[in-house]
C-alpha cells in the first residue's frame, strides 16, 4: 500500500483534531492489523471506489467519542444517543472531506461515512494489508485503519 494514499487521511485527522475539534492528540507507531474485528465499539467507515479502492475506518471507544462530540458541539455530551452518533458521522465526514482535497488519485470517489455502534466486524477488502495508526487523546486511544489499493 502506497503511503501517498495513507498520508491524506493522517493529515486530515491532524487538521480536523487541531482546527475543528481542538482535541490534543499524538500519533502512535503504525502497525499491521490482524483480523477484521475492531478494537473498539464505535467505527466510522469511509469507502473508496474507482482508481483506488478499499476503506478507511476510524475506530474509537465511548470515552473518546463523547470527548470528540462534546468539543465539536461546544457542550458536554454524556450519552451515546442518535445525536451523538450523527456527530461522530460528521467528524468522519470532515476527515473524508479533508483527505479528498489532498488525495492523489483523481479517479477515486470517497463515500459519505457511515457509523456503527456496538460489537461488529469490518468488511475489509480481501487480501489487503490493514495499516493501523493509533491516535492518543487524554481520554484514551482511537485507531485509524487504512486498507487501500490502486487498481491496475
Amino acid at each position: 500500500m502506497d503511503v501517498k494514499y495513507i498520508n491524506p487521511f493522517v493529515d486530515a485527522v491532524k487538521n480536523v483534531f487541531n482546527t475543528m475539534i481542538e482535541v490534543p492528540f499524538t500519533l502512535g507507531k503504525p502497525s499491521l492489523k490482524k483480523g477484521n474485528l475492531p478494537e473498539y465499539e464505535i467505527s466510522g467507515f469511509i469507502g473508496l471506489t474507482g482508481t483506488v479502492t478499499g476503506c478507511v475506518v476510524i475506530n474509537m471507544n465511548k470515552g473518546i467519542a463523547l470527548q470528540l462530540v462534546s468539543e465539536l458541539i461546544g457542550e458536554e455530551v454524556t450519552e451515546l444517543d442518535d445525536d451523538c452518533t450523527d456527530a461522530i458521522g460528521e467528524i468522519a465526514n470532515m476527515i473524508a472531506g479533508n483527505a479528498k482535497t489532498d488525495f492523489p488519485s483523481a479517479g477515486t470517489s470517497i463515500s459519505v461515512p457511515s457509523v456503527v455502534i456496538g460489537k461488529h466486524k469490518v468488511s475489509y477488502p480481501s487480501g489487503l494489508p490493514i495499516i493501523c495508526i493509533p491516535c492518543v487523546t487524554e481520554k484514551g486511544q482511537m485507531v485509524l485503519e487504512v486498507a487501500l489499493k490502486a487498481e491496475t
